[in-house]
């Protein structure tokens, strides 16, 4: 693997990001929803959360591009997650209650190595 330069940056700044992509595409492939659902759910996510560089295009903190920031990815995950919950494949507190279980896993395990997700995280 050769590292990442200028020239060639990576698609996907974060494994989850990768992860979140292929699992929209498995779900659209499987039937769950048609691409024109989908880009009305991101749209819909964009539209409800602006991005700040959108927001004040004159602070110079505010990335130049909002995808430079992983923000379209957040945008990403929230359009997935809202269109897995209103086509009923999961329920919005049940992906919470996962959310909650993944960080607590997170939280307690050291940086650089692979989260283990335990039932126990799901208890809290």
């Amino acid at each position: 693997m050769t590292p990442p330069d200028s020239h060639n940056p990576p698609v996907f700044a974060q494994p989850w990001q990768a992860q979140a992509f292929a699992m929209t595409l498995q779900l659209h492939q499987r039937g769950l929803f048609t691409w024109p659902q989908w880009a009305a759910a991101l749209a819909a996510q964009i539209a409800a959360k602006p991005s700040a560089a959108a927001a004040d295009p004159a602070d110079p903190a505010a990335p130049a591009d909002p995808a430079d920031s992983g923000e379209h990815h957040h945008h990403w995950l929230a359009a997935l997650e809202a269109l897995v919950v209103s086509r009923g494949a999961a329920q919005a507190d049940e992906l919470a209650r996962c959310a909650r279980a993944w960080h607590h896993a997170a939280h307690r395990t050291p940086h650089g190595q692979p989260i283990d997700l335990r039932p126990s995280d799901f208890g809290r």
